[in-house]
Order: C-alpha cells, then sequence, then structure tokens
C-alpha cells in the first residue's frame, strides 16, 4: 500500500488528526510506528460505540506497525474527569482489574492477539517516587489546566476540584513519554489529554507523538452518543438477530457513517457501495452488507447468515418472531389508552415515546397500523402490538 493509500485509509472516520504532515514523513520512512490507545478500564461491557478506536487501532496492525492496547489501571484509580461536572469516585484496585480482564477478553474480537501489546500503566508509575510525580506536576501550570473546557465551567460556576484531578491529564500524558508512542488514538473528547502526551514528550527531548481523534459514533437514533443509559446502543455480545435489527432500524444517512467508523471494507469498496445506492440501489441491501460484516466480526459467519435469513423471513415475508413476550396488563375503569399500553408492556421508554412513534406510524396491532395515540382498548382485549421493525409483545388486557 502507498504512503498516500495508508493515510486515506488512517484518515478515514477520523475527526483530527495533529499534525498530519507529521504523520506522513513518519509513514514515509517505512518504519513501524509505536501506536498507542489508552482505556481506563471503568466500562468493561463494550458496545460498538466503544470499538470505534479499537477498529482503527486494527487499521494500524493491517498495514504493519505496533500497536498498544494500554490498560489504565493505575490512571483508573484517578478517575478521568473529562466532562464531568462532579469530581469522580475512583475505582478500587480490585474493580480495576476485575474490569481490565473483562477487556481482555472483549477486545480480540477487534484486534489480533499475537500483534497486539498488552500494557498497564502501573508498570512504570507503580516506581515512581513522590519526587517523581512533584517532578511530573512541574511541567504544567495550574493556568493552562484551568483551560480545558470541563474544568474552566466547573472552576466558574464554584464547582469543587479535587488536586488529583489535575494529575489525570499528566499522568495520561506520561503513558506516552514511557511507551515512546508515535501515534495516540482517543475520543474527541480527550484532546486536551492527548495533546498534553505531546507536550511531555517534546520536554523529555522525544518526537511528539501525531494525535488522531476518532469521532463518538452516534447511537441508533442518530442524535445521541451511543449509550447504554440511553438505550440506544448495540452490545458485541447481543445475540446476532438483535444485532442484526437494530443494524438494520438505522436510517440510511447514519448507515453511512458506520461504515466509515466500524467497517473493514476500503476506500475503494465503499466508494463502489455508495455509487450504486446513488444509481438507484435499495440502500437496504447495503446496510445488510454491514450487518453481515459486524455480526460475522463478534458473533461467527454462519450466525450472520442466520440473523440475514431470520430478519427476511420475519420483516419481509410477514413473520413473526418465536419468542414474543406475553403480557397482561390490568386496565382501570374497564379500558387502557394505547400510549399507556405501549409504555406499560416496556414497547416504548415513556407514553411521549408512545405517541411520537403511533403518529409516526411506527405502531400496530396484529399487523395493522394504529395511528390515534389516545384511542382506548377495552379490558379483554388480545393481540400483538407493535412498535418500529423490532419489538413486539402479545398483550392481554383484563
Amino acid at each position: 500500500m502507498s504512503v498516500q493509500d495508508a493515510l486515506d485509509l488512517i484518515c478515514r472516520g477520523a475527526d483530527e488528526v495533529i499534525k498530519l504532515e507529521e504523520l506522513e514523513k513518519k509513514l514515509k520512512t517505512g518504519k513501524k510506528l509505536r501506536i498507542k490507545a489508552g482505556f481506563d478500564p471503568t466500562a468493561p461491557d463494550l458496545h460498538i460505540g466503544h470499538t470505534v478506536l479499537i477498529n482503527k487501532m486494527r487499521q494500524f496492525q493491517d498495514l504493519g506497525h505496533d500497536v498498544i492496547f494500554l490498560i489504565g489501571d493505575f490512571t483508573g484509580m484517578i478517575g478521568d474527569p473529562t466532562g464531568k461536572n462532579v469530581t469522580r469516585k475512583p475505582l478500587t484496585r480490585e474493580q480495576v482489574l476485575e474490569n481490565a480482564e473483562t477487556y481482555q477478553e472483549q477486545i480480540y474480537k477487534v484486534l489480533d492477539k499475537d500483534k497486539t501489546i498488552i500494557e498497564f500503566n502501573s508498570n512504570w508509575f507503580g516506581k515512581m517516587t513522590a519526587a517523581d510525580m512533584i517532578q511530573l506536576t512541574s511541567q504544567y501550570t495550574v493556568a493552562r489546566m484551568l483551560e480545558r473546557d470541563d474544568f474552566d465551567k466547573r472552576y466558574k460556576s464554584g464547582q469543587p476540584i479535587a488536586i488529583h484531578e489535575f494529575m489525570y491529564p499528566l499522568v495520561q500524558g506520561y503513558d506516552s513519554v514511557a511507551l515512546e508512542a508515535d501515534v495516540e488514538l482517543g475520543g474527541t473528547d480527550q484532546k486536551f489529554n492527548l495533546l498534553m502526551g505531546r507536550h511531555l514528550q517534546n520536554q523529555a527531548g522525544q518526537d511528539p507523538q501525531i494525535v488522531i481523534t476518532m469521532p463518538l459514533l452516534e447511537g441508533l437514533d442518530g442524535i445521541q452518543k451511543m449509550s447504554k443509559s440511553l438505550g440506544n446502543y448495540i452490545g458485541i455480545d447481543e445475540a446476532p438477530q438483535e444485532m442484526f435489527g437494530k443494524i438494520m432500524s438505522i436510517s440510511d444517512d447514519l448507515m453511512w457513517r458506520y461504515f466509515d467508523l466500524l467497517s473493514f471494507k476500503s476506500n475503494e469498496h465503499l466508494a463502489q457501495l455508495k455509487a450504486e445506492v446513488e444509481a438507484g440501489k435499495n440502500p437496504r441491501d447495503a446496510k445488510f452488507e454491514l450487518a453481515l460484516e459486524i455480526i460475522e466480526r463478534f458473533h461467527s459467519k454462519e450466525a450472520a447468515e442466520q440473523a440475514l435469513a431470520g430478519f427476511k423471513a420475519q420483516f419481509q415475508k410477514g413473520a413473526l418472531p418465536d419468542d414474543i413476550d406475553e403480557i397482561t396488563l390490568t386496565t382501570e375503569g374497564g379500558e387502557m389508552g394505547l400510549a399507556h399500553i405501549l409504555k406499560n408492556s416496556g414497547l416504548c421508554s415513556s407514553t411521549s415515546d408512545a405517541m411520537r412513534m403511533t403518529k409516526q406510524g411506527a405502531v400496530k396491532l396484529n399487523g395493522e397500523k394504529l395511528t390515534d395515540p389516545k384511542q382506548s382498548f377495552p379490558a379483554g382485549t388480545e393481540g400483538v402490538f407493535q412498535v418500529g421493525k423490532r419489538k413486539f409483545a402479545k398483550i392481554t388486557l383484563s
């Protein structure tokens, strides 16, 4: 692969590369680069949004570079203050190690285990003396630290900032010095910490690392970042059929975003796929390709093909899933409104969500579309209620 092709692949989906010309210069040397990405073991149950960085690491592996998956067992006991308006509770040593073990089990679904270097930053911070730490803190000023957006907001609003929180960016930055990183990957919210690595490497007489920030992947709603708390996520351990249905539910526009950040298809293949859709090919078929690739990665090719067949049977041929929940709801006054049925059954998260979905034409009863969210149903009503393409429940009103 030419240097330009490598640059195109590395930059695909990236939010920012600092500095692109330095990266090009490093690639032209032909040497193996040391690629670092740090993960605090605070949320080991990964969804595909977490894999955006890991996917980029795999691309670097495929280009022949050394990838370092850094588990921040030391920094995890500090607590990353990024984006927080209150002091974050540090993890115990036991929690950190338990979560770190789970991380290692999950990342090899994307990374090549034989080509992945696992590091723990306690390996060097555990050996530092108090004098070493004081020396590290002397390399940055409080004024510069308060330029960071979240610290600035908390300071101006009178929210307390603990001294140890100032340590976090310094410690993360020093990881790059200890590992002599050529490139560091991180989310857009980590930019301050990643640039700290460049600063400290320069102070240590090292060639400053290239910083590549990756966007936070939007969830299934296409608006807010993917998050389990928001319910708009795809878990990497979810059942293949569930994953397939969720991927098929995303918008056609969001599909291309997912291709850029989650697919290992070549740039040329994605360009051809877009051209085919623009020429009239059903975008559903492109989404099939995305779903098959992702499910094969986290499960198997056979599981992906079975999920595709199940999806086609269920939604293209009108079949219903075999595992529909059977729910009995107790009415008040002998009847219940549609919005409350959908909320109380768990098909919608709230009555406002139920009203919105109904008005969008996404609600059906026994295959017939319902359009009035205020419609009431008497006790004794029984049928299969459906919201969107994936949510079903056999509901009886008593």
